[in-house]
This record gives C-alpha cells, structure tokens and sequence, in this order.
C-alpha cells in the first residue's frame, strides 16, 4: 500500500458550484441575505422622467404660489411694474440731463417734461374726439335707424308692435338688473380710487427709480449669497437692458403702427383718424394682439361712417400694417433685441391675459424678455467675463477681479 492520501482542502475541490439556494421568502438558506432591487431593476427613461417630473412639480407650485401672492397685491406690483418700464424708458434722458444739471433737476426736468407730453397728447385727443364724436352719433343714429327698417322690411317682416315689444322686454332686463349695474357702478367708483392710488405710486416709484436706480439694485444684489453676488449682479443688470431695449423698440413698432392706420383711416375719411392712432399707439404695447383689435375697432368705425366698401379698404390697411409689423419690424428689429420667437410672443400674451387679464398681456412679453436673457447669462457662466462686472482699475475678469469687487461691495 502507498502513502495515504491527503485530505485536499474543501476551497479546492473542483465540481459545480453550489451557491445558496433562495428560497420563497426572497432570503437565501446560505447566507440568509434579503434580495434588493437596484439602479439597473428601473429603466433609464423612467429613472429620467421620474427625475424631470418632480423637478417640475416643485417650479411649478413654487410659480403658482408667486402668481397668487402677487395677485394678492396687484395695487402694489402692477404700479411698480410700470415705473420699471417708463424708467428703462427715460433713463437714457435722465442720464443725459445729469451731466449738466445734476442728479435731482435731471429727475425733475425729466418727469414733468413726460407728464407734460401726456398730458397734451391726452388734450388733443380728446379735442378731436369732442368734435368728431357729434358726426359719429349723427352717423350711428341713421344706421340704428336703417337697421329698424331693414327689420320691418326685410326677409325677418317684424311689425312696429314687435320692435316695440322687443325693445320694451330690453328695457324690463335693465330695469330688473339695476341692482347689478348699481353694485357695478360702486364697484367702477372703487376701481376708479384704487386707479388713482395707482397713478400716484407710480409716480412715486419713477422719481426714485430714475434717481436712485442703481443704489436701490446695489442693495438688492447685496442681499445674495457672496458666491452667487456677482452672477445675480451681472444677470439683473443684463434682464434690466434687456427690458429697456425691449421698451423703446416696442414704442418705435407702436408708433409705426398707429402712424399706418392712422394715416390710412384719414385718407380714406374715417372719422377720429387722431384718437383712433393714438388708441392703436396704446394697444401696440400688447404685441401682435393689440394693435390687431384696435385696428378692428378702426373697421368698425368705417363701416358705421362709410359704409361696407370703405370698411373692407380700412380693413385692407390694417392687414398691410400688420404684415408689415409681422414680417419687417419684428424680425428685423425686435427678434435681435430680445430674442424671442413669434410664437412665444403669442403664447405668452395668451397665457398672461388668462392669468391676469390686461395686466398680464402687458406685462407678460417684458417679462418673458428678461426671464430668457437672465436664463441665458447664468446658463453661459457670463459673469465670470462680463466686463460690467469689473470695477474701474482691475484688469481682466475671473475669481481675483469678482472676489475683490464683492469686496468693495459687502
């Protein structure tokens, strides 16, 4: 007999291997560990999507709740907004003035210098409209009349007793609802203090904006986080060029617009060409919407004053007008200044007018204007090579330049 035979160590026996058999709890009889699904058990679209979905949900309850604050006070924000809009307008007069002047008469000369201008703008207006109204009721009067005939005498043969009944049953619904347009009236009193309010804060806040605009957004930018200080410094003063430039070419496309159908309206002799101009001047602030209703309203006037075949030349110059602000000024001009497409334009008017109404269809295009240039500088990192954002003597950009101003700052 041989040597015996030594026992070979059981890690090195050669066979199939045996692991731990699971059993139907989902624990393994070995090693009794629980089975865990991980990251590659969940799809790659729907770990994204899931990712993306409440990211959303929290922009969007987050905006939600801002828009019922703000509407909460409206009183507060709209004057505020506006004065935003008229200083990034007369800024630039300000400024001029203030190297002359100084800082106080720049302001002062400014501000009654624009009260002024509306002022006599809103005087000759309303001269035009006094006199040209008289006509326009004449005119009116003989097309109510010219309809109750057609009614008598047309395909519909109502008698005289019928009209009257009508007309009767519309005065009964007056009558019935007085209590309605009573409250209406209280209500358009009460909306008449609070427009006052409005117009007086305003003012208030265009004095200080155009006197003391750039210490106000100091401290404002020196509310931030000293890391974050130069990014919203740099985004805020990129969004506030972006809305003035927004401004003064919205004014420059509103003049166009009420100069085309103004002109056009008084050459084929509709009545209140002036007021009629300056209301397409007001409603051009509203983009590609507004200048389109009041131009209907201009149609309406010549088809009361003129007849159908002047309404349908009227209606000719408004289409012209508006292919002309569609396909020459709003790429050509406004595209390059605030970079927005057509379409975001529409879509914002629309979504701010079932948001709030006038106000929102206002205010909605500015503000869309500054939301996509800030996106975009903090997007690109543009503060970190924005020379605006480098005081005077400091050569180049970057950390040592940004850290030194935050400094002067702070």
């Amino acid at each position: 007999m041989g040597d015996p035979v030594p026992p070979v160590p059981a890690g090195l026996v050669r066979g199939p291997a045996r692991g731990p058999t699971p059993d139907p709890a989902g624990t393994s009889t070995g090693s009794r560990t629980s089975f865990r699904p991980g990251r590659d058990d969940v799809p790659y679209a729907l770990r994204v999507a899931a990712s993306w979905s409440w990211r959303l949900g929290i922009v969007f309850v987050v905006v939600g709740v801002l828009v019922w604050l703000l509407g909460r006070i409206s009183l507060l924000v709209i004057p505020l907004m506006i004065a935003g809009l008229l200083a990034s307008l007369l800024a630039p007069v300000t400024d001029s003035l203030r190297r002359r002047v100084g800082n106080g008469s720049a302001v002062a000369l400014t501000v009654v210098g624009f009260l002024v201008l509306v002022g006599l703008a809103l005087s000759l207006v309303g001269q035009q409209f006094a006199v040209g109204f008289s006509g326009l009721w004449v005119e009116a009067r003989t097309g109510i009349e010219q309809a109750l005939a057609w009614l008598s005498q047309g395909p519909l043969q109502l008698t005289a007793t019928q009209i009257n009944q009508y007309l009767q049953d519309v005065g009964d619904a007056l009558q019935n609802n007085s209590g309605s347009i009573v409250s209406g009236a209280l209500s358009f009193g009460s909306n008449a203090g609070q427009f006052a309010a409005g117009v007086l804060l305003t003012l208030f806040a265009l004095i200080f904006f155009l006197a003391d605009g750039a210490r106000i957004w100091r401290f404002v930018a020196s509310l931030a986080p000293a890391r974050a200080r130069a990014a919203v410094d740099g985004a805020g003063r990129r969004g506030w060029s972006s809305m003035a430039s927004y401004v003064r070419i919205q004014m420059l496309v509103a003049f166009v617009d009420a100069v085309g159908i103004g002109v056009g309206a008084a050459i084929i002799g509709v009545p209140l060409a002036l007021p009629l101009s300056v209301l397409v001047f007001l409603g051009s602030f509203i983009p590609i919407v507004g200048a389109l209703a009041t131009g209907s309203i201009a149609v309406l006037l010549a088809l009361v004053a003129n007849g159908w075949v002047n309404a349908l030349i009227m209606l000719a110059i408004v289409l012209v007008v508006q292919q002309v602000e569609g396909h020459i000024l709003q790429p050509l001009i406004m595209g390059p200044a605030v970079a927005l497409h057509p379409l975001a334009v529409v879509l914002a008017v629309a979504g701010g007018t079932l948001v709030a109404g006038i106000p929102g269809a206002l205010f909605s295009v500015p503000l869309l204007a500054v939301a996509n240039t800030v996106i975009r500088y903090i997007a690109h990192r543009a503060w970190e090579y924005d020379p605006a954002l480098t005081p005077p003597g400091i050569e180049g950009s970057g950390p040592s330049a940004r850290t030194l101003q935050e400094e002067m700052t702070t």
